[in-house]
């Protein structure tokens, strides 16, 4: 019987995350064994509707969640793009780490995204990508697209969209980097809060769980990570609403960038900020956003 057990999602990608929790895990800790639980979320059945109807990516967090309430595993592995700015009462993370490249990746058989011929249909499942294309290029059509990376990649392939744009994180984890065409700036289109790093989830009370990861936690990725969530919770914003943001650490300095969008690209808020305070710079940032209007639009997004 495993030692500690790892609820994933069944996707090519969360199974290699947790795979890879799971070697960590096991290298750290001589001896230990260590079992993934796979499990089907809403997220992942749910392929109809775009994230943002369906109900949010909490949608992938929710059942594994509830699959450490059963005790039917220890801890989840996440990509902290999907688990939600407030966590559910009674779960900790007490790792937030093993951040890969940040930014998202243009895929199109016709080139980069200014190349790409006007009127091209590009597939995102990302209201806030969606958004920061649109703003550079107006002239593209924008259509969701769900399903799995590979799924994705296959649709592509298939024609039945000119362009399509994933996390550069995933495709690289997959081995599959080079089918970027392109991996967008930062400057051009701001990441998600966590895009590409890892959370590992357990309940709050769990302390021996939590003490056997602590080895796996990286202050620098968790502070970053956190500062660029606590715009999502300040504004209130679920994480499928077209909001960006992304902190580095400079120095001994946060630079914190936040972006809230329409999803036509046709009102973008920016703000950022520079503090050797997390908080201060979050602060900073959700004030300037507000001074621009982000509640107005926070409003007209909700009641879309």
């Amino acid at each position: 019987m495993a030692d500690v057990r790892i609820a994933t999602r069944k996707s090519q990608l969360a199974v290699w995350q947790a795979s890879f929790v799971k070697g960590e895990l096991e290298r750290v800790h001589p001896g230990l064994n260590v079992a993934l639980v796979g499990l089907s979320t809403a997220g992942d059945r749910w392929l109809d509707a775009p994230l943002s109807e369906a109900g949010g990516k909490g949608l992938f967090v929710n059942e594994l969640e509830a699959a450490l309430q059963r005790g039917d595993a220890d801890l989840a592995v996440h990509s902290m793009k999907d688990v939600p700015a407030q966590l559910s009462d009674g779960f900790a993370l007490p790792v937030i780490a093993y951040r890969e490249d940040v930014r998202d990746a243009w895929i199109s058989p016709q080139g980069r995204l200014d190349d790409i011929r006007a009127g091209a249909v590009v597939g995102s499942s990302s209201l806030r990508r969606q958004a920061q294309i649109l703003a550079i290029r107006p002239d593209l059509e924008v259509r969701p697209i769900r399903g799995n990376v590979d799924t994705r990649l296959a649709k592509l392939d298939a024609g039945e969209f000119d362009a399509i744009v994933l996390a550069m994180a995933g495709l690289s984890r997959l081995g599959w980097a080079d089918r970027a065409d392109e991996a967008i700036s930062v400057a051009r289109c701001l990441p998600a809060a966590g895009q590409g790093a890892l959370g590992i989830e357990a309940l709050s009370g769990n302390e021996s769980i939590i003490n056997l990861l602590t080895p796996l936690h990286d202050p620098v990725t968790a502070a970053c990570v956190t500062a660029e969530r606590g715009v999502s919770a300040a504004l209130g914003a679920d994480c499928s609403l077209p909001l960006a943001a992304y902190a580095e650490l400079r120095g001994d300095q946060v630079w914190l960038r936040a972006l809230l969008a329409s999803p036509d690209g046709k009102a973008l808020l920016r703000a950022e900020a520079r503090d050797a305070s997390a908080r201060a710079a979050v602060e900073s940032v959700v004030g300037d956003l507000n001074a621009l209007g982000a509640a107005d639009l926070l409003s007209q997004l909700r009641a879309q």
